[in-house]
């Protein structure tokens, strides 16, 4: 990875586009550091010791941003959430599926969609944030140390809401401006830096385990060799392919013959990246976004969003067939048996063995099948392991000595999934800046 950072810096188009991604990121960086008005969270919304899995999952996506009630406390979820909603329409809306067939002008329209789309989420998501602030005691007060009321809460609760929503409109734009005049992959790039400028908070918590004494000297160094061993099984699970061999027959175009040759068609294991991560992460922090607005006196709707808390079983096998659910639906979108069939058919390829055409077209969709199946089930271990070993070491130790690494399975995956997907974006650019070169 260093080595082809290294290489791209030295051609002068690619360092000025890494140049100007850090620029944004850096201009990213800093609206997560700039407070809102009339929001005093200084110290934090909640403690370093709370464990709370949504308020942790928020805290994570955006940064420490939500923690301190930034312009940027939105950060980029809710873009995340309207492509999650956009792309699960367009299997049940056909007016959507047919501009994703329309080529560039239906996915330029859809784009729109996504953007008006994450905007409305970003207002509503804003509105929550208010709310829970305001509950919380962390607006500021009158000099009589009371809450404002009347027009003055009014207009506070607009500049709040209003600062919050533009924060997560401009955190897209400035996603779209990596993928226009950066080196790309934006959007996971903004997400990449808020989760990277936590570990040094990860770190300083890590170390205060030694201070534990006992079992957590040897507890607290397991969870970073845990951290290692998932960053090299993440590397080699997204680098793992199936490879279908596939024959060429040979044909003259005019005195020329073509064809002839064995090649394969490569299909990865981990097909759909880290999105089924981030899907399933988003969909099941809404029942506790839900319970926010629930009073703790109503008892009935506390015990039902309860179950979808992170120390929950239920929990844990929602999130799992979630996993495995978006794996399936995101490969469907972006692999079609039947086009690779019949693209092998044009160009004169047949898998040995098999009958071209619709033979070929369901045997390529068994094999993506039983592909996904398994990248699902190596996703869901990196996944679900932290959160298992947080609960493992809280009924082992008790309630206030467990050791808190839920997050780090999802942090991880994003983490280690975007810095290879970055890592393909240069070599691809390098690449066709080389045979661009060729040509001239």
């Amino acid at each position: 990875m260093f080595k082809t950072i290294a290489n791209a810096w030295r051609i002068e188009d690619i360092r000025k586009k890494l140049l100007y991604t850090a620029l944004i990121l850096f201009i990213f960086r800093i609206g997560a550091a700039i407070p809102v008005p009339f929001v005093n969270a200084a110290e934090g919304i909640i403690s370093n010791t709370d464990t709370s899995s949504f308020i942790s999952y928020l805290i994570m996506m955006t940064g420490d941003a939500f923690n301190y009630g930034t312009i940027f406390a939105m950060s980029i979820t809710p873009y995340i959430n309207a492509s999650i909603i956009l792309q699960l329409l367009q299997v049940v809306i056909p007016a959507l599926e047919r501009l994703a067939q329309e080529g560039e002008e239906g996915r330029k329209k859809i784009s729109a969609i996504t953007r008006y789309t994450a905007v409305g989420l970003g207002l509503l998501q804003s509105i929550a944030y208010y709310v829970y602030l305001r509950s919380g005691g962390f607006l500021t007060t009158d000099d009589a140390g009371k809450k404002f009321a009347g027009f003055p809460a009014v207009l506070q609760a607009l500049v709040i809401i209003g600062i919050l929503t533009a924060g997560s409109a401009l955190v897209m734009w400035l996603g779209e401006q990596i993928n226009e005049k950066g080196i790309g992959n934006g959007i996971s790039l903004i997400l990449f830096t808020g989760i990277i400028s936590r570990i040094p908070t990860l770190v300083t918590t890590l170390f205060q385990y030694f201070n534990r004494g006992g079992v957590f000297y040897g507890l607290a160094p397991l969870a970073a060799v845990i951290m290692i061993l998932m960053v090299a099984f993440i590397v080699w699970m997204d680098n793992a392919e199936h490879r279908i061999p596939v024959q060429y027959a040979k044909r003259v175009v005019g005195r020329k013959m073509y064809g002839g040759q064995s090649s394969h068609i490569p299909l990865k294991v981990n097909m759909s990246g880290v999105l089924p991560v981030i899907f399933a992460s988003s969909i099941l922090s809404i029942p506790p976004t839900i319970q926010l607005f629930v009073k703790a006196e109503n008892k009935f709707w506390t015990t039902i969003l309860g179950w979808f808390n992170q120390t929950s079983p239920l929990y844990v096998v929602i999130y799992f067939f979630m996993i495995i659910f978006f794996a399936y639906f995101y490969s469907q979108i972006q692999y079609n048996p039947i086009e690779m069939a019949n693209n092998l058919r044009k160009n004169s390829g047949a898998i040995p063995g098999i009958r071209p055409g619709e033979p070929t077209a369901a045997y390529i969709a068994k094999i993506m099948s039983k592909i996904t199946l398994l990248g699902a089930l190596l996703l869901s271990v990196v996944a679900l392991f932290p959160i298992i070993f947080t609960q493992l070491t809280t009924l082992i130790f008790g309630e206030g000595r467990t050791m808190n690494i839920s997050l780090g399975g999802t942090s991880v995956i994003i983490l280690v999934g975007v810095a290879l997907e970055t890592v393909q974006q240069l070599e691809s650019q390098m690449m066709m800046r080389h045979y661009k070169g060729f040509l001239d």
